[in-house]
């Protein structure tokens, strides 16, 4: 498993895998670049797919403050680092927030964009107040009780009820994330920009992705993204809810694919 070096020192864990147009994958909260397994070993054969674990997860090292467009600058010095002219950039919710910050931040490096559960709004006083109880259940609890809460929540109901081993191994990841790693992101999510602004400015082709049953960035959020985007296309994954990428790996694949040769 390769470890990059960037220039500021911080170290990037990432795996890349395939041939052809470079896509970067950025996973989602609280979890790490092994959400993408299915990605890897789906489309390795039409680009060549880069994930990275983002700063302070798996094994990239912290890079200062967690914020969202802090994170955005630390991917755009790891497609550096690669050689890597242009990209398509993909992101899955927290993925999703730090993809449509690098699109804002770094336009002359985006060949494509994908969005996939996630949503350019801010959160809401409630949901601001989840991300703080949040904090206090991980600093006392660790990460895998944190996960084990917001479970029933990502997750689709048919996943919970078919594909019990996926709930077990997204368990795994998340388990092993650093509780002080995945409070400092809990505070960067809590307070991201809104993005909305800047969706009218996305030039490049863009997909927007959700699981029909997406409870957390529901499929009216997508629409909302997709709507402001010009010209991009929204797509629902049936039978999976927030994690839509592992849950339905067969369809968000098969419409990825379509996606990049276009």
């Amino acid at each position: 498993m390769p470890v990059l070096t960037l220039p500021n020192g911080a170290t990037v864990g990432y795996d890349d895998a395939g041939t052809g147009p470079p896509l970067v994958l950025l996973h989602a909260f609280p979890l790490d670049r092994a959400m993408w397994r299915a990605q890897l070993a789906d489309l390795a054969d039409v680009a060549r797919v880069i994930t990275p674990d983002l700063p302070g997860f798996g094994e990239s090292s912290p890079s200062g403050a967690f914020t969202i467009e802090g994170v955005a600058d630390t991917v755009a010095a790891f497609v550096e680092a690669l050689n890597l002219p242009k990209v398509t950039l993909g992101g899955l919710s927290m993925g999703g927030y730090v993809a449509l910050a690098f699109a804002r931040r770094h336009p002359d490096k985006l060949t494509k964009l994908i969005l996939a559960d996630t949503r350019a709004g801010i959160d809401d006083t409630n949901a601001r107040a989840g991300r703080d109880k949040s904090v206090g259940v991980v600093t006392a609890e660790g990460t895998a009780a944190l996960f084990d809460g917001m479970l029933p929540k990502v997750l689709s109901e048919h996943t919970h009820a078919t594909n019990a081993p996926l709930v077990e191994r997204l368990k795994r990841i998340a388990a092993r994330q650093k509780p002080e790693s995945v409070a400092a992101a809990l505070i960067a999510l809590r307070d991201r920009p809104d993005a909305n602004s800047g969706l009218k400015n996305i030039a490049v082709p863009t997909l927007v992705l959700v699981g029909e049953f997406d409870a957390v960035t529901p499929p009216l959020s997508a629409a909302n993204l997709a709507g402001q985007i010009r010209g991009s296309e929204l797509v629902h994954v049936p039978r999976a809810g927030h994690l839509a990428n592992s849950e339905n790996a067969e369809a968000f694949n098969a419409t990825v694919r379509a996606f990049l040769a276009r």
